[in-house]
């Protein structure tokens, strides 16, 4: 891979955020330790709050960093995650970290219409991934969130990318819509979605972005994939920066092989609250969830842009 990765984004922000805060939901885990302790260790966030069995974390927190973190004790996942979504609402923290807890107590806790951190439009899911088969960033969208998007959802998801992109350093974002077929179908609305979509693109009205499709993810992807199907004038095809699903499941999946068949590095995080939300699988290494957090501080700086 060429351009812009995690480790240029590692050599970007390394000791650029000691303003930043950064609240862990669940930090009984290892992984999870070790990721906060490296975010404080290389600068990229100046302090932590972590919630959790406060006994176990402090007797497992490497001593360099103890007096840079803050317990909060916690007994049930739902709990360290409402009260990690209370730190970042009470403005102790700005970017908020799934630790050892499950997606469902964090994300209830993150989607609350009372206290959790929506910001008026509909949150969703992307994975970033680096891989050595494609030549730049590849993004998924929506993996998490919104279970078979509609195309006005399908539109705000598009542009809940927009800050992490210009953070990033990447204009225009290239969309792939993506589908079962390239053909357009009465039977399959991605298909009528995607015409949609690149037809609002074409007309301006999603600044900053240029989609086309539909496409299978072969076409996405791969330039000769769309050269044998005579789609490579198409300036997405094969080229794509971020690839809209039609479902949860397909995005799911895919992001999902790209870690464990396309020997990915990956960062996972929820776009559309008033914070950038890490959000990975409990089995991540500390590495991938670094991966994550400098995703999110490069939506901070899209965001003041």
């Amino acid at each position: 891979m060429s351009g812009s990765g995690f480790a240029q984004l590692m050599a970007r922000f390394a000791d650029a955020g000691r303003d930043i805060g950064l609240c862990v939901a669940g930090g009984n885990d290892p992984e999870v330790i070790n990721a906060a302790a490296d975010a404080l260790r290389l600068g990229l966030v100046g302090r932590a709050v972590v919630t959790g069995d406060a006994s176990w974390i402090a007797r497992h927190l490497p001593v360099d960093v103890a007096k840079q973190v803050d317990l909060r004790d916690a007994e049930t996942p739902a709990e360290c995650a409402e009260k990690a979504v209370a730190v970042v609402r009470a403005g102790e923290a700005g970017i908020p970290m799934k630790g050892h807890v499950d997606s469902t107590s964090y994300l209830r806790a993150i989607v609350s219409r009372t206290n959790g951190l929506r910001d008026g439009g509909i949150l969703s899911n992307v994975t970033v991934a680096e891989m050595a088969s494609y030549p730049k960033f590849l993004a998924a969208t929506d993996n998490g969130i919104v279970p078979a998007p509609e195309l006005d959802q399908k539109r705000q998801i598009i542009l809940n990318t927009a800050p992490l992109f210009r953070g990033l350093g990447v204009d225009p974002v290239k969309v792939a819509a993506v589908a079962a077929t390239e053909k357009v179908s009465d039977a399959l609305s991605a298909t009528r979605d995607a015409i949609a979509l690149s037809e609002e693109s074409r007309d301006g009205k999603l600044p900053g972005f240029v989609v086309d499709g539909p496409f299978g993810y072969d076409v996405a992807v791969s330039r000769s994939a769309a050269i044998s199907k005579k789609l490579d004038q198409s300036e997405v095809a094969g080229m794509a920066d971020l690839l809209l699903f039609p479902t949860i499941e397909a995005a799911n999946a895919v992001a999902k092989s790209w870690k464990f068949h396309g020997q990915a590095e990956t960062g996972s995080l929820v776009l559309g609250a008033r914070v950038p939300v890490l959000l990975n699988s409990r089995s991540d290494s500390a590495a991938r969830r670094i991966n994550a957090l400098l995703l999110a501080l490069a939506v901070k700086a899209g965001e003041t842009k």
